[in-house]
């Protein structure tokens, strides 16, 4: 602790804790500022104040309290949290640190994760076995250990090589609820010391827990690792905006109808980046679990945070999952006198406000390929979805749905969500509707304690009569792991040339991402997925048409299925209870302290392995400075590239680049398991950059000057069309320094750091977009990779880039700086480019300068053992 803030260390009222108090630091500088303040700044200001150095702890909180933007402050989070496919990733990155340490003489012992670090198994289980056949929990369970047998020999290491860290193995349930269930305590109580929770993790969708009053964000492996190993990340204060939600939910409206409908608000406000705090009677009104939802789905309306004050219905939902008694009135004391409970929130000033009418919310779904594209149920018509879907007997019709997943945290961690597709199945069966034969339906909750209040409730049952039978506590079809589809299906699909879909209860319908023969997907409620798999096609108007016919003859729609909200409510109360979460979770993190004075400190690296390899940042051309100078486009991209664009994370197929090596590799076709699942491996990841087959690189026309739909790429200065792989191939034999060219919101979409790792890996040196999102932009700096800016009202389109130019970059590389970026023309001439460098911290123009975060850590680690 800093001595000279230990002023503000004061006993907390009925507690044997102390707390540093941050109302009397802030209001010392400004006398009632501290009452103003949002729920963010709060925080922020009680993080300064009990872990900033105290010369600049007055700086740094008049940076909060005058909201200014333009100084960086350090904010230390309290853990880190990863999933299996990232969080293996960052943990490969630290034993290839140690192994770059040890060659320069280090002891690789001391490279540890300094902060918390929980590791949850969740992304690694594909649904091979769909929700209607026997025993498929266990048999996709099964695949999961065979495949990924390299993986989670690592991760096993990983538990006892290093310190610090908890691993949560495979067919427990997804990360973001776990966390949302258990592992956040909301107030953690260390060292005497009561104090908010704070997290980073490696996922776009950390901010679940946001609905807790827990500043929790999503980040890339790459500053995860720099947070792991003590390093605080510097940020400097956000856009934070008040969202006044009034009103109340209509009779029948789901959560997923709710968030569907305040994520297309939100990206229309433009809230990209901001920390976003909800708050009013509509607030009030939401459960927990109807928070959650919200909260989870940060990253599709572009924000860093979506924040709920504390109240009694975070009480009310810590008692719900079986927290214990002690820590349920810790997080209400310390609440009600910080300030941070709801009450104390009244006199909150933001200086953005907008506001939502929850009551303004119909039945909605989003889609296609993209989370903000809401479309209301009554309204699919005059959006071209639905349509003839007439077919004969059992024959696909257009538009076939041949997945409906309930899937995700997003919608499995609300109890009314789950409660509600439970009964419209009974009353599906009771009338005696099916699911269509073509339609693949899984439910993939995210934690247990689903299961325990489903089969408390007698709706398990009922589920899995309609197919939906529980395929695996993972993130299954939302993480582009659907499985494979039964081959009769498949064939059909492609000697019919039909166009077919996916429906599921996730968050994310990006192009490719859900499976490889769905042309498009949809996000939809649980109850609504039940619904189209027994519609069996997009085409089907699911609110008007008829679904089927009862015994007697009469027509059977939507509405006669659904279920009534007193209902739900009344089977919530009855079957959702405590010690089903007690249940599931006590087991769970009952775990004895690991020994590890026995495991050697670096990893027995396996050649053949293509999931575990040493990674090669600390050598080679990745090592060499970057000149910036002569380079060839890769790509010039449109607006929204997400990152399933620029390294999918979906299933891998025979005829890919990746699919190609791993053949070559001796691995059999039906182990090829998803890009997702092979980030471990540089050699295998780094052919699926920009392996999308949606991609559209405006640098390949057909004849008619159309962009060419694929991964492709135009080879220069011969201008030979390529696959995309085989030309960065040959870039790399030739150390072709490359640049790439977007439009806005470059890089929206997961937190993956292999998006930023493999074009590095590539040669790419500079990208200039109109616009970055957060997390990709810090993670292209951490792999030394530049953005850069286009001024506004700029774009490829002003400069008639087409990609046959080579450019150079002038400037002084400094935060926020103006720089050049010159383009030499083939006839010779030359056009210069103002641009903006987006380095935003000072830290992370450390970072850049380094190489990157990697580099960085390697260089601080010297530099620290030749100083003791």
């Amino acid at each position: 602790m800093n001595k000279m803030n230990q002023k503000y260390r004061k006993k907390l009222a009925n507690t044997d804790l102390e707390f540093f108090d941050a109302r009397e630091a802030v209001n010392a500088i400004q006398p009632g500022a501290y009452e103003q303040l949002p729920y963010t700044s709060k925080v922020l200001a009680e993080n300064l104040v009990r872990k900033c150095p105290p010369e600049d702890l007055t700086d740094s909180l008049k940076q909060i309290i005058e909201r200014k933007q333009d100084l960086d402050f350090p904010w230390y989070p309290a853990r880190v949290v990863c999933h299996d496919i990232l969080g293996q990733t960052a943990f490969v990155d630290l034993a290839g640190l140690r192994e770059a340490i040890a060659k320069k003489g280090g002891d690789p012992k001391q490279v540890n994760p300094v902060v918390p670090t929980q590791l949850i198994v969740d992304h690694s289980l594909a649904v091979e076995h769909a929700g209607f056949e026997k025993d498929a929990f266990e048999k996709n369970r099964a695949i999961e250990e065979h495949r990924n047998k390299d993986r989670f020999h690592f991760i096993n290491w990983c538990k006892t090589a290093f310190e610090n860290v908890n691993v949560v193995p495979p067919g427990n349930g997804i990360m973001h609820q776990i966390n949302l269930e258990r592992m956040s305590p909301v107030i953690q109580a260390q060292d005497g010391v009561a104090f908010p929770d704070t997290l980073v993790g490696t996922d776009s969708h950390t901010p679940m827990v946001d609905a807790l009053g827990v500043i929790a964000v999503g980040v890339g492996g790459l500053e995860a690792e720099s947070v792991m190993l003590g390093r605080p990340s510097y940020v400097r204060l956000p856009d934070i905006v008040g969202v006044h939600l009034t009103g109340k939910p209509q009779a029948g409206i789901t959560s997923t109808d709710i968030v569907l409908a305040i994520t297309e608000f939100l990206r229309n406000e433009r809230v990209v980046g901001a920390y976003i705090e909800f708050y009013g009677e509509g607030a009030d009104s939401l459960t927990l679990g109807d928070r959650a939802t919200i909260s989870n789905m940060t990253p599709e309306f572009g924000a860093t945070a979506a924040m709920f004050y504390i109240d009694q219905q975070t009480i009310d939902y810590l008692r719900l999952t079986g927290r214990e008694e002690a820590q349920i009135k810790l997080v209400e004391n310390y609440a009600r006198q910080t300030g941070l409970w709801s009450d104390g929130m009244k006199n909150a000033q933001y200086e953005r406000v907008l506001t939502f009418d929850l009551s303004s919310v119909g039945r909605n779904i989003a889609g296609p390929s993209n989370p903000h594209a809401r479309v209301s149920v009554n309204d699919l018509a005059e959006h071209g979805i639905t349509g003839d879907y007439s077919a004969e007997g059992d024959e696909m019709p257009d538009g076939a749905c041949i997945i409906a997943a309930i899937t995700s945290c997003t919608n499995t961690s609300n109890p009314r969500n789950m409660i509600a597709a439970g009964l419209i199945a009974r009353n599906a069966n009771k009338l005696g509707l099916t699911r269509k034969p073509w339609v693949k339906t899984s439910l993939a909750p995210g934690s247990k304690a689903v299961t325990l209040y489903l089969e408390e409730s007698k709706l398990l049952p009922e589920l899995k009569n309609l197919g939906f039978g529980v395929v695996g506590y993972a993130c299954t079809s939302c993480n582009g792991m659907s499985g494979a589809l039964d081959p009769e299906i498949n064939r059909e699909i492609e000697e019919r040339n039909l166009y077919s879909t996916a429906v599921l209860s996730g968050n994310r319908n990006f192009d490719g991402r859900i499976h490889p023969q769905a042309d498009q997907a949809f996000l939809a409620s649980p109850p609504l997925v039940v619904a189209y798999a027994i519609a069996g096609s997009i085409r089907f108007d699911i609110e008007k048409d008829v679904l089927g016919y009862d015994a007697d003859g009469n027509a059977i729609k939507l509405k006669d299925i659904w279920p009534d909200d007193a209902e739900i409510d009344a089977v919530i109360k009855q079957s959702v209870k405590p010690e089903h979460f007690t249940k599931v979770y006590e087991p769970m993190f009952n775990i004895e302290d690991i020994l590890r004075k026995h495991t050697e400190p670096l990893y027995a690296w396996n050649p053949k392995s293509t999931y575990i390899q040493c990674p090669p940042y600390w050598e080679g051309a990745l090592a060499a400075k970057r000149t910036m100078t002569g380079m060839r486009p890769l790509a010039v991209l449109g607006d929204n590239i997400t990152t399933d664009h620029l390294s999918p994370s979906n299933a891998i197929q025979m005829n890919s680049a990746a699919g190609e090596y791993l053949h070559k590799m001796g691995l059999p076709e039906e182990d090829f398991n998803s890009y997702a699942t092979h980030r471990g491996d540089h050699l295998t990841a780094q052919r699926a950059t920009f392996a999308n087959p949606k991609l559209l690189n405006e640098m390949v026309r057909d004849e008619q000057g159309e962009i060419k739909q694929g991964s492709l790429a135009r080879l220069e200065p011969e201008g030979q069309e390529m696959r995309m792989w085989e030309t960065i191939e040959t870039y790399m034999e030739r150390k072709q320094p490359l640049i790439i060219i977007a439009g806005k919101d470059y890089g929206q979409g997961s937190s993956r750091d292999w998006a930023a790792k493999g074009v590095r890996l590539a040669g790419v040196e500079v990208i200039v977009a109109e616009g970055f999102e957060r997390i990709h932009r810090t993670n292209l700096i951490g792999m030394g990779v530049l953005p850069l800016q286009f001024i506004d009202g700029e774009s490829r389109k002003t400069y008639d880039i087409d990609g046959s130019e080579t450019y150079d970059v002038k400037g002084d590389i400094e935060s926020g700086a103006e720089m050049t970026v010159i383009m030499h023309r083939k006839n010779g001439e030359q056009v210069e480019i103002p641009v903006i460098c987006r380095l935003d911290t000072a830290d992370e123009v450390v970072t850049y300068n380094e190489g990157g975060i990697l580099q960085r850590f390697a260089n601080d680690f010297m530099r620290d053992e030749l100083t003791v």
